[in-house]
């Protein structure tokens, strides 16, 4: 499926259980972070390789937290107009300004903490 198909999936899934009440763009938002943060937890004080060995074990703890971050993403993005193809493209663009190849390669610093 595309975006669209899974949009409309999620608004008829949410439509059938009269959930638009619920999903203003604050509780969509503090849904999407709390979604972000059960995934993190999954990988809370494991190194790399504990990470990856959670992965290859029990793939579905992480895909399930995954697909739930980006449920609310999608519902966002459809509630209200944001095309996210669009949007990543242009942050891309942005991104390129801020970080130039040239003199970030092999770096992990905030744009503003390099020169």
């Amino acid at each position: 499926m595309n975006q669209r198909e899974l949009s409309d999936q999620i608004r008829s899934f949410c439509e059938e259980r009269d959930w638009d009440q619920f999903h203003s763009l604050k509780d969509l938002s503090i849904g999407l972070s709390t979604e972000a943060n059960e995934l993190l937890q999954l990988f809370r004080f494991k190194d790399e390789t504990q990470c990856i060995e959670l992965l290859k074990a029990q793939p579905d703890k992480v895909t399930h937290e995954l697909a739930d971050v980006y449920y609310y993403l999608l519902r966002i993005a459809d509630l209200y107009n944001i095309d996210l193809n669009q949007a990543l493209e242009e942050k891309m663009k942005l991104n390129e300004q801020k970080y130039p190849a040239a003199k970030v390669k092999g770096k992990n610093l905030k744009y503003n903490e390099y020169e």
